[in-house]
């Protein structure tokens, strides 16, 4: 099957919570250390996707999603800076890949997807941090982004650990 990315709005985003706190729940279970603790739950995880529908409706955020065989398997979210001396920037946050999904591309291709929108949406600097050491400092590497510092202990692993944190941007 091939995979397709696309575009959720806040109503399409919230018809597919379930869906949305899969992909976030599996990313947890397996390691990913995206803000989240060890034992989340897929209503936690649906309320973290709730919580986020009033800036994808007032278009503050775009969410962005691959989808294969009509179910998600991957997210990356684009949050437009709202500061009016920052009307340039944007960060980038929960890339997730589906554990059963990884080592397809498919990182790559939503990054891409996302840097696309940004700059459909006049944004020309991208901003993000990723675990130190971890597939997505490897990744944002490989996709031409510059690491500008690490913060050692920044936040927690999943499993209870303190991790180092490597923050990157791109000029678009």
């Amino acid at each position: 099957m091939s995979i397709r990315i696309f575009p959720l709005d806040a109503r399409a985003a919230e018809a597919r919570l379930p869906e949305l706190a899969t992909v976030l729940a599996d990313a947890v279970e397996n390691g990913a250390s995206v803000n989240f603790m060890a034992g989340l739950t897929l209503e936690d995880a649906a309320g973290f996707w709730r919580r986020q529908l009033p800036g994808l409706a007032d278009g503050e955020k775009q969410l962005l999603v691959a989808e294969e065989g009509g179910v998600i398997v991957g997210t990356i979210l684009l949050m437009l800076a709202q500061q009016p001396n920052a009307p340039h920037r944007a960060e980038i946050g929960k890339m997730l890949v589906q554990s059963s999904q990884r080592r397809r591309g498919l990182g790559r291709r939503l990054l891409a997807a996302a840097e696309s929108a940004a700059r459909g949406a006049g944004r020309t600097l991208l901003m993000l941090d990723t675990e130190s050491g971890s597939a997505g400092e490897h990744l944002y590497k490989a996709c031409g982004w510059t690491e500008f510092g690490r913060v050692p202990d920044h936040s927690h692993k999943p499993d209870g650990p303190l991790a180092e944190t490597t923050f990157f941007y791109k000029r678009l």
